[in-house]
C-alpha cells in the first residue's frame, strides 16, 4: 500500500501501481474537469502510475495549466487529422498559443474549405474517444518513428541530442513527439474551432522552407468557446484594416510594397492630430525636437550595437562611393550624435530630446498585418540624458505621461511590465552582469516608490538594458505592448556621452532612457482605430462635421455653417447633392464623422441647426452660436465625454 496525500490534509492508502487519474476519480468524481495530474509538484498523465507515498493534484481544465494540455492536446488532433486526410503532410511544431494553438506543416496551402474539411475529421476523432498514451523510446527507435520527417530529426538533433531518447504521444495511427502531458483521450477535446490558415517558414527563417500553418482555438467549455467566438465576431466588426478602407484612412499597393502604407488626407489629418498632441504635452515637459536623416553609415549602427544584436530587423546595405549605408530601423544613434555634438554642462541635465522620425524595419513578409507590423513606422521617439540620481524623477515623468495619454485617448485596460535581461542567453544581451543587476534593481526601486503594480518578465528586455513596457488588453482580448520606458547604461560608453560636472570635471555616467509613449503612429492607430471602432473621440475624428442639405433651397445656409465651423475651426464637409436624405446618411455613415447636421426649410429660416450623433440621437432647432461654441469647446479640450447630443 501507498499514501497518497491529496490537498492540504486528505490522505488515502491505495495500492501500489494505482493511476493518478484513478485517485483524482476517486476524490474528486468521474466529472471533476480534471485533465492531468500533479505528482509531487510535476506534471503528470492522468494514465501515470504511483508506486511510492506521493501528492497527487487534480489539473483542471480550466486553470492556466490545464488549457496549456488542452490546446497542446488539440494540436496533436489537428496533425493527426491533417496527416490522414493528406498523407504527404509532415508535421513539424504545433504549439498552444493565446486563445488556441496552432501546427505547421510542410505541405501545400490549403483552401478554406479544406479548412473545413479538417475541423470536421477532428470532430470524428473527438467522438471516436481515442486513447491517447506516452511512449518511451530510446534514440535509435525514436529516428526510426520519424526517419521520414526531416524537421522532426532536425528537432531532435537540436532539443535532444544523438545519445538520449525521449517520449512520443499515440493516438490512433498517429505518433507525434512530445514531452507531454496530455488529456487521456481525445473525448477530452470537444470544444475547439479551426480559425484560419496562413503561412510560415520553418524556424521563422526566409531562407528556410515554406510552411502551411493552421490556427485553431480550444476552450475546456462550450462557454468559453462561445464567447471568444463572441470577441471575433466584434474583432471582424472593429477590424482596422476593415475600417480603415471604409474611412479612407491608408492603403498599400504591391507597387509600392508590403507593409509599406500610404496614409491617405483622412488618415493624415488623424496622425497629426496625434502627432500634435504629443508635441504640446512633451513642450510642456521641456523636451527638445530634432530632424534625423533616414539612412546612415555602418560604422554608426556597430558603435551602437545594433549591427551585431538587431542586424536582421535591419535592411541589407547600400554600397555607395564612401562607404556602406542602412536605412535606419530606430532614431537612438542618431540623437547620441545630437547630444555629443558639443560639451555639455550638468546644468543642461535632464536633456531630452525628440522626433517623430520614421525608421524601416525588414520585417517578414509574413509576418506584416495592416498597420499593426510594418515595415515603415513613425515613432513617438526621445531620449532623455540625464545622471542616475535623475533617472527616478523622469522615469516617474514618463509614467504619469502614459497616464495622461491612455485617459485622454480612453484607455483604461493596461498595466506595467518590468523586462529583464535573461542571464542564460548572454548573446542577446551586452554582457555586463552588474550593469544589467544595478539598472533592474533602480528600476525596480522607481516602480516601488511609485506605488505601480507591474510584474516582471525575463528575457524581455533591450540588448542595451532593461525597460518597463505598458501592456495594453483590447477589447478584443488581445494583449500588446503599447509604451515603453527604456533605461540604457551601454551608450555612454559607445558614444562617450559626457558632461562637465560641478566641480569642472568631465564626467562620463550619463544614462539614457529611451522613451515611446505613443508607440508608433502605424500601431497606435491601429489600435485606436480598433478601441473606438472608428467612432473617435470628436477632437481626432477626420470629419468633425458632416452637413447634408434635404434640398437645393438650403445650400445656403449650409455653405454659412460650413464658413462658420470651418474659421471655427473645425473639420466640416457639405454634401448639398440631389440624393435623398435617408441616402446621404447612410453614405456618411461609414465616414463616422462626430456629428451629422441636417439643413431643411426649419433651420434656414430661422439660422439654427439640427444635429444627429453616431448613435442616431437628434437635437433639433439648435442656434448656430450654440452648436459652434460647444464642438469648439469639445475640440479643444479634448474631452471625450462632452457631447451636444445627449443619449436616449
Amino acid at each position: 500500500m501507498i499514501t497518497v496525500e491529496v490537498g492540504d490534509s486528505d490522505v488515502h492508502e491505495y495500492a501500489s501501481g494505482i493511476s493518478a487519474g484513478e485517485v483524482i476519480t476517486n476524490v474528486h468524481g468521474r466529472k471533476s474537469g480534471a485533465v492531468a495530474a500533479l505528482v509531487d509538484g510535476i506534471e503528470r498523465d492522468m494514465s501515470y502510475e504511483l508506486d511510492s507515498d506521493c501528492s497527487v493534484m487534480p489539473i483542471f481544465g480550466s486553470s492556466p495549466e490545464g488549457l496549456y494540455i488542452l490546446r497542446h492536446s488539440c494540436a496533436h488532433l489537428l496533425a493527426q487529422a491533417v496527416t490522414e486526410m493528406f498523407p504527404d503532410a509532415k508535421p513539424t511544431i504545433g504549439p498552444p498559443i493565446d486563445h488556441g494553438f496552432y501546427y505547421d506543416f510542410y505541405m501545400d496551402p490549403i483552401s478554406e474549405d479544406d479548412l473545413k474539411k479538417i475541423e470536421k475529421r477532428m470532430k470524428e476523432l473527438v467522438k471516436s474517444n481515442i486513447s491517447i498514451s506516452r511512449e518511451e523510446y530510446d534514440n535509435d527507435g525514436l529516428r526510426s518513428i520519424f526517419r521520414d520527417n526531416k524537421f522532426k530529426l532536425e528537432i531532435m538533433d537540436d532539443k535532444i541530442g544523438h545519445d538520449v531518447g525521449s517520449s512520443a504521444y499515440r493516438q490512433g495511427d498517429f505518433i507525434d513527439l512530445c514531452r507531454g502531458p496530455h488529456v487521456p483521450s481525445t473525448s477530452h477535446l470537444r470544444w475547439f474551432k479551426l480559425s484560419s490558415t496562413s503561412q510560415a517558414y520553418w524556424r521563422a527563417d526566409s531562407k528556410r522552407e515554406s510552411l502551411t500553418r493552421i490556427y485553431g482555438m480550444c476552450y475546456p467549455d462550450k462557454a468559453g468557446l462561445q464567447e471568444r467566438m463572441r470577441q471575433l465576431e466584434e474583432a471582424a466588426k472593429r477590424d482596422h484594416k476593415k475600417i480603415g478602407k471604409e474611412m479612407e484612412l491608408y492603403m498599400t499597393d504591391e507597387m509600392i510594397g508590403k507593409g509599406l502604407p500610404v496614409w491617405l488626407p483622412n488618415g493624415e489629418t488623424l496622425k497629426g492630430e496625434i502627432e500634435k498632441f504629443a508635441v504640446e504635452t512633451e513642450e510642456a515637459y521641456g523636451y527638445l525636437r530634432v530632424t534625423t536623416p533616414v539612412l546612415g553609415k555602418k560604422e554608426l549602427f556597430e558603435t551602437s550595437g545594433h549591427l551585431p544584436h538587431y542586424a536582421e530587423g535591419m535592411y541589407p546595405p547600400m554600397e555607395m562611393d564612401d562607404g556602406e549605408y542602412y536605412m535606419k530601423a530606430m532614431n537612438c544613434p542618431f540623437h547620441h550624435l545630437v547630444y555629443g555634438n558639443k560639451r555639455r554642462s550638468y546644468r543642461e541635465l535632464p536633456m531630452r530630446i525628440a522626433e517623430y522620425g520614421t525608421v524601416y524595419r525588414n520585417e517578414l513578409s509574413g509576418t506584416l498585418a495592416g498597420l499593426l507590423r510594418v515595415r515603415m513606422l513613425t515613432m513617438n521617439d526621445a531620449h532623455i540624458y540625464c545622471t542616475l540620481e535623475q533617472v527616478a524623477s523622469e522615469v516617474a515623468d514618463n509614467i504619469r505621461m502614459v497616464q495622461d495619454y491612455y485617459s485622454a485617448f480612453g484607455f483604461d485596460d493596461y498595466y506595467f511590465r518590468l523586462s529583464l535581461w535573461d542571464p542564460d542567453n548572454v548573446d542577446k544581451y551586452i554582457d555586463q552582469p552588474e550593469n544589467w543587476e544595478t539598472t533592474q534593481n533602480h528600476l525596480r526601486k522607481i516602480l516601488d516608490n511609485l506605488g505601480v503594480n507591474y510584474v516582471e518578465a525575463v528575457g524581455e528586455a533591450a540588448f542595451y538594458g532593461p525597460k518597463i513596457d505598458i501592456q495594453f488588453r483590447t477589447l478584443l482580448g488581445r494583449e500588446e505592448s503599447m509604451s515603453t520606458i527604456q533605461l540604457d547604461f551601454a551608450a555612454k560608453e559607445r558614444f562617450e556621452l559626457t558632461y562637465t560636472d560641478e566641480t569642472g570635471h568631465e564626467n562620463g555616467e550619463v544614462f539614457v532612457i529611451h522613451r515611446a509613449p505613443l508607440s508608433t503612429h502605424e500601431r497606435f492607430v491601429a489600435f485606436l482605430t480598433e478601441h473606438w471602432a472608428g467612432n473617435f473621440p470628436t477632437w481626432l475624428s477626420p470629419v468633425q462635421v458632416q452637413i447634408i442639405t434635404i434640398s437645393e433651397k438650403h445650400k445656403i445656409h449650409a455653405a454659412t455653417v460650413a464658413n462658420t465651423l470651418y474659421e471655427s475651426g473645425v473639420r466640416v464637409k457639405v454634401d448639398d447633392s440631389d440624393n435623398t436624405v435617408g441616402k446621404k446618411i447612410r453614405t456618411h455613415r461609414k465616414m463616422r464623422p462626430a456629428y451629422m447636421v441636417i439643413i431643411g426649410d426649419e433651420e434656414t429660416e430661422n439660422g439654427t441647426v439640427s444635429i444627429r450623433s453616431r448613435g442616431g440621437e437628434q437635437l433639433n432647432g439648435v442656434p448656430m452660436e450654440e452648436f459652434v461654441a460647444g464642438i469648439y469647446a469639445e475640440i479643444t479640450t479634448r474631452d471625450r465625454n462632452l457631447s451636444l447630443v445627449p443619449s436616449e
